[in-house]
């Protein structure tokens, strides 16, 4: 099934997922994939960021060991990111050069959207460049209205049900 990145008015380029399945999320307004594995979730990532576009946010939600990072290291190989994608969990914020920067934020240590204000955040995500948000639930009042929202939860066979809002099934 092909699956576009956002209608008009938004930044996302159209764009087709092409070795993915994907169901409809009724009720959410999005997409649900399956990975059965790093390389898959890592694949997937890539696939989205191939479209992605300056100034552009990515949300990502999920627990601990549940493939955030790994799908945002997908994204940034995508963008042409050559060093490796490591979790920002002490640093906050990782930046990244591409075919454009890349600002890899994570918000876990962070104890709200004043907390993320005053390290700086807002200037990563209005730099320019494209930001990726881990956590992104502890912050979300800091972050515009039109980003890609990604929640990914461990299924109990160990695979990966990845749920994409801000894209929509052609």
């Amino acid at each position: 099934m092909n699956t576009s990145i956002p209608k008009e008015n938004c930044r996302y380029k159209s764009g087709v997922f092409q070795k993915y399945a994907a169901k409809s999320a009724e009720g959410i307004g999005g997409s649900v994939f399956i990975t059965n594995s790093y390389d898959e979730t890592f694949e997937l990532g890539a696939e989205l960021g191939r479209f992605l576009e300056k100034g552009g946010v990515v949300a990502l939600e999920g627990a601990l060991g549940a493939g955030k990072t790994c799908f945002c290291a997908g994204i940034c190989h995508a963008l042409g990111v050559k060093e490796a994608v490591t979790s920002p969990s002490y640093t906050i914020i990782h930046e990244y050069e591409g075919v454009l920067p890349v600002y890899h934020i994570d918000a876990y240590r962070l104890s709200g959207a004043e907390d993320f204000e005053n390290l700086g955040g807002g200037e990563a995500l209005e730099s320019g460049g494209l930001s990726l948000v881990e956590w992104s639930e502890r912050i979300i009042s800091s972050l515009p209205p039109d980003i890609v929202r990604i929640k990914i939860k461990i299924t109990d066979d160990g695979k990966r049900e990845i749920t994409v809002k801000g894209i929509e099934l052609a």
